[in-house]
């Protein structure tokens, strides 16, 4: 698969399933994360897998903070926001770790670890992998990302949840003249 068509090609699936991508796989997917353009050389990037039991953690970790946004939660609602990190037996959380440096402001390392998530997507599709990218108020949760080894400065940009494909997703519409002027 070209490159053109990797990223043309990659949806967003409607189910993954195990297995999730191997050593070898995973090593390819972060290589191709920390291959992304990074103005000043300063891997603002920070990768972090969670698999197996640790997605029960996590889960956990969600279900809690959906606690403290929302305290009036139902149990029904707490156990769902909890099984979402089984949706694939893979996950990975990616930061961006901002830095002080007056020559790359913040919006461009976080638009640098935006284009290592997106190198990773498309990683994974090139692989036969699906992935999908997750956000939601878990990840501006300072208490989560505090649990996870980041700090309240750092920025989580998303949580991709990789996996073989269970059911395929459906292409979005990829319509560019509404978008597109000349100067």
């Amino acid at each position: 698969m070209d490159a053109v068509d990797a990223i043309i090609g990659r949806v967003s699936p409607a189910q993954l399933i195990a297995p999730g991508p191997n050593p070898e796989q995973m090593k390819e997917i972060l290589l191709a994360g920390a291959s992304a353009p990074d103005h000043g050389l300063m891997k603002p990037w920070r990768f972090l897998i969670i698999e197996g039991d640790a997605r029960n953690r996590f889960g956990q970790l969600m279900a809690d903070s959906l606690k403290r946004r929302e305290p009036a939660s139902t149990a029904d609602r707490l156990e769902a926001e909890r099984k979402k990190s089984l949706r694939a037996p893979t996950l990975l959380v990616i930061a961006a770790a901002i830095q002080d440096n007056p020559k790359v402001p913040t919006i461009e390392q976080i638009v640098a670890v935006g284009a290592a998530t997106q190198n990773m997507m498309i990683a994974a599709h090139a692989l036969g992998l699906g992935a999908l990218w997750r956000t939601g108020p878990v990840v501006y949760d300072a208490e989560v990302k505090r649990a996870l080894g980041f700090s309240e400065v750092d920025t989580i940009v998303g949580i991709i949840y990789l996996g073989s494909v269970g059911a395929p997703g459906k292409p979005r519409e990829r319509e560019i003249d509404s978008v597109t002027r000349r100067w």
